[in-house]
């Protein structure tokens, strides 16, 4: 089978010129292969160094083959050149919806359906567009327009999904991507947006499944890849994150997230994780959480503490036996009930100086201890986040406790990447210093 697709491909890399049928059918073999990416990218290589003046049917061709790649400003500079016929407005339309210039998009289809592109087709195109850039109205009217009609139509069974995901119905758009893939299981639409669905819902081995079907084959977009990377990161499988990041940089090597989200991977993959001594430490810092006043000291000693702000066991162990005694009114006596405390639970004055890395930094303090707005100015970088949540909270410039307390939910699950998994977490984390995020009127 692999031989008789390499054929077909052939076959077609030698044409003229591309329709979309040529299109379909390519497609269709480069599933067949194995490497369909990179066998794609060796067919637009060769064609390039083939045709050094980009014009005319050639420019259609080699537009196109950008395209299927995600080279999207590439192929609008070849297509710009290629003969104006439908396939270059449709191809065009699509490059503009890819990079989020949906007003633009929709006059590319507009004008393929002028030039004979089927208009059911290029219908959807136009609702689907008008989707993703915010006019679901007008993307409602014609999902309208056909119900009833196209009950069977993978391509109006996706926008149907895409305008009930959007306008919150996610139930009914979790049926309809499901069925448009029950019809067609390769459709890159339904599966993307299923995969998006599941992973900002907490699905994250389903989302996992869906974004590599999304990844093993042309057009490969970059989304996929990237949210592909990111769930893998938060599992701890970083070469496998660094490989889908290190595709997308292969076609775009300036695209700034995908060298960001590298960059952090290529570290936290080249760091030793040793479970058995994270659970030491684990449990060492519990310990160092606990507060002096949970123990019998004396009147003198509890008021001394409390005056030098030593509030806990940990405060204890990152202060030295020189220091205590050189604050007024601190005493030998005093000085011997606070090492028999320390000693009763495995720990002794000085220690965290001594020991270094083994010991937590100094936490901040707890709400009770702090006054609200002490508590609201704390900083984000003071506060364990997984790295969703917290590259989540950059994109919102969130950076204390203060500012999170204002967002609300919707804010939060509308930014990129962000689920119902992290929702949890902020709320667990806000909870813990006594707060809450803000409800939506």
């Amino acid at each position: 089978m692999e031989a008789a697709a390499q054929n077909a491909l052939a076959r077609i890399v030698a044409k003229e010129t591309w329709s979309i049928e040529d299109h379909k059918e390519l497609l269709k073999q480069l599933f067949a292969t194995n490497d369909a990416p990179d066998k794609f990218k060796a067919i637009l290589a060769e064609m390039e160094q083939r045709t050094p003046e980009v014009k005319g049917t050639a420019a259609l061709k080699i537009g196109v083959a950008r395209y299927m790649l995600c080279r999207f400003g590439r192929a609008l500079e070849a297509l710009s050149e290629a003969t104006d016929n439908k396939e270059r407005r449709y191809f065009r339309g699509q490059c503009y919806k890819s990079l989020g210039q949906y007003d633009k998009a929709i006059e590319e289809f507009q004008r393929a359906q002028d030039r004979g592109w089927d208009a059911t087709e290029t219908n959807l195109a136009v609702a689907e567009a008008q989707a993703l850039g915010g006019q679901l109205p007008a993307a409602e009217k014609v999902v309208a327009k056909y119900a009833g009609k196209l009950d069977k139509n993978p391509d109006y069974l996706y926008v149907k999904g895409l305008t009930d995901e959007l306008s919150g119905r996610g139930g009914q758009a979790v049926q309809a991507y499901v069925k448009a893939r029950s019809i067609d299981s390769t459709h890159p639409g339904a599966t993307f947006r299923l995969a998006y669905y599941y992973d900002l819902h907490g699905e994250e081995e389903q989302a996992i499944e869906l974004y590599k079907e999304c990844v093993s084959r042309p057009p490969v977009h970059a989304n996929a890849l990237l949210n592909l990377a990111v769930l893998y990161e938060d599992a701890g499988k970083y070469e496998a994150a660094i490989r889908c990041l290190r595709r997308i940089l292969a076609t775009n090597p300036n695209h700034a997230r995908a060298r960001l989200f590298l960059k952090d991977d290529e570290a936290s993959g080249s760091m030793y994780y040793d479970e058995d001594q994270a659970k030491r430490l684990a449990r060492r810092n519990a310990v160092l959480d606990i507060p002096v006043t949970d123990f019998e000291l004396s009147v003198r000693a509890r008021n001394c503490l409390k005056k030098m702000n030593i509030r806990s066991l940990g405060d204890l162990v990152r202060t030295t036996e020189p220091e205590l005694l050189g604050y007024k009114n601190f005493g030998e006596t005093s000085l011997k009930e606070i090492k028999d405390m320390l000693t009763a639970k495995g720990l002794r004055l000085g220690q965290a100086l001594e020991e270094g890395s083994d010991f937590a930094p100094p936490r901040q303090p707890a709400p009770a201890n702090v006054g609200n707005e002490g508590v609201l100015a704390t900083p984000m970088d003071h506060i364990e986040f997984s790295v969703r949540s917290r590259r989540a909270l950059e994109t919102l410039k969130v950076t204390t406790l203060g500012e999170l307390a204002t967002k609300t939910e919707a804010e939060l699950l509308a930014c990129k990447n962000f689920g119902q998994t992290s929702l949890n977490e902020i709320r667990q984390r806000l909870a813990e210093y006594g707060l809450k995020l803000r409800e939506a009127n």
